[in-house]
């Protein structure tokens, strides 16, 4: 196996054997050669930490990072809350601050600024998607032997067939392909987005639910001697707020009817995690399963990034001590609440060090026993002794994002916030004593601003041009004239 674990990137030879290889073999010998020498002693017993585990990665649609019950919320969330108090809450967890750029840099273990996808979602019109020569996650974990499949929110292309989930490495996908559907309807713009594999199906449901129950489905029905990689992303809590009358009922005693449907969506998002981690029990998969759950960004707190959904009142995610929320680069953007929970094999607790979500790609493929080679540089490292033991984390910076027009990078305790559309603006926080953003120590420390300035503009120039915004231009410059008709000819 090939594997590179580097920030940095180190190139490999595709026939090269790695550490965790030699780990591994070394570890089954020795299981062969006590089970041989200590009498009754079965060589079983040391099976599973040789063995890939099954992956169960779940992702919600902006959750707020306090609205679940570890966080301190009121929503109940006892499935998620139970995952948490036997495995890993991941603190320092950072992600992208939408939806599509966080999805790609899960799938790519590569900052979005790489291929394209930093800037926004990708829109209903939109004609790009997740470049087709980038080597996925799910395609790695194939090669390695595992089943693949994606239930749920995929928005990573969709205008094209070659950008679609079963194109990209999965053998199985249920759900839709667009960013914001109606939670009844499975409809967006009034057409249906709801697929099976590659063909469009109506069903009758809350798409929660009907998620929920395909993936219970597939784990029922899969040979747990093959690993399974199971993404699983809910378009729960995200825009509009609906929820079945029966989770509405639960919250009867909330007036605000955003925040009442809200806490309905967080609800029954938790009742069907509960209802995958009861259908790996029952197929006897469950000791053997690393589940990972988290949000794709943080919850949302400006009206400017509900989509195309009309919200009476105020926000209702709450995003704990954090400041604002999706779609900006401030800590309640982009810290998210997170955990991983593998039983036996990741000690309980609180892991404290910096982790981003690019991280999970040669995480999971180191676990997996997977192959790396066929996939562009990373900027993913491998976070597995931070994750399972809580050691240090071998992250020391977090790149929040590089775009045109803005910027957030971090080293250490030191983030710095730079706001490029005129009129400029750059912050500098140390979140080790402000975690919440309130003071700006820019004109303090002049040197440290140089600093991470000076790795922003390294990140600019290996950036590339945002596809939004050439889309953008494409469909603005190629529209025809918004005039009346004939207006040309009859003008002078």
């Amino acid at each position: 196996m090939t594997f590179n674990s580097s920030i940095a990137g180190q190139s490999h030879d595709d026939h090269s054997v790695s550490r965790r290889d030699l780990l591994l073999t070394g570890c089954s010998m020795l299981a062969v050669s006590l089970a041989a020498a200590i009498p009754g002693l079965n060589a079983s017993a040391f099976a599973d930490e040789t063995q890939p585990p099954h992956i169960i990665y779940i992702l919600a649609d902006d959750l707020g990072w306090k609205d679940v019950g570890f966080h301190g919320s009121d929503i109940k969330t006892p499935n998620i809350d139970r995952l948490a108090e036997t495995g890993a809450r991941l603190e320092q967890f950072y992600v992208e601050p939408m939806c599509t750029p966080t999805r790609a840099a899960l799938l790519t273990g590569r900052y979005p600024l790489r291929y394209g996808l930093q800037t926004g979602v990708i829109p209903s019109g939109g004609k790009y998607g997740l470049a087709t020569d980038e080597w996925l996650l799910p395609q790695v974990l194939k090669e390695a032997g595992y089943t693949t499949a994606l239930v749920g929110k995929w928005h990573l292309g969709h205008a094209d067939r070659k950008y679609w989930p079963r194109q990209r490495g999965f053998d199985h996908f249920y759900g839709a392909l667009v960013g914001e559907i109606d939670h009844f309807k499975h409809q967006a713009h009034g057409f249906d987005d709801w697929y099976r594999d590659n063909k469009v199906v109506r069903e009758a449901g809350y798409d929660t639910t009907l998620f929920g129950a395909e993936a219970a489905r597939i784990i029922g029905g899969h040979d747990p001697k093959t690993p399974l990689f199971l993404y699983l992303a809910f378009t729960a809590p995200h825009t509009p707020y609906q929820a079945p009358k029966d989770y509405l009922d639960k919250y009867a005693h909330i007036a605000d009817e955003s925040r009442r449907a809200y806490a309905a969506m967080v609800t029954a998002m938790d009742d069907e995690i509960g209802r995958v981690v009861q259908a790996l029990e029952s197929r006897g998969m469950r000791e053997n399963t690393l589940i990972i759950f988290h949000s794709d960004n943080g919850g949302t707190r400006s009206a400017k990034f509900t989509g195309e959904s009309v919200v009476k009142g105020p926000l209702p995610p709450d995003n704990g001590p954090y400041r604002d929320g999706k779609g900006t680069l401030y800590e309640g953007g982009t810290r998210v609440c997170a955990l991983a929970n593998w039983s036996g094999r990741i000690t309980p607790g609180v892991v404290d060090g910096m982790l981003h979500v690019v991280d999970m790609y040669p995480t999971l493929a180191g676990l997996a026993q997977g192959t790396l080679g066929k996939n562009k540089l990373l900027d993913g490292v491998d976070a597995w002794p931070a994750i399972s033991k809580n050691s240090a984390s071998p992250r020391k910076e977090i790149v929040y994002n590089v775009e045109p027009f803005r910027a957030a990078v971090r080293k250490g305790d030191w983030k710095l916030n730079l706001h490029a559309l005129l009129p400029g603006k750059i912050e500098l926080f140390d979140l080790a004593n402000d975690v919440s953003e309130t003071t700006d120590l820019s004109d303090k420390n002049r040197e440290k601003v140089a600093e991470l300035r000076g790795r922003i503009d390294e990140l600019a120039r290996e950036s590339v041009p945002p596809l939004l915004v050439m889309d953008t231009i494409r469909l603005v410059l190629g529209s025809p004239p918004s005039t009346p008709e004939m207006m040309f000819e009859n003008s002078d």
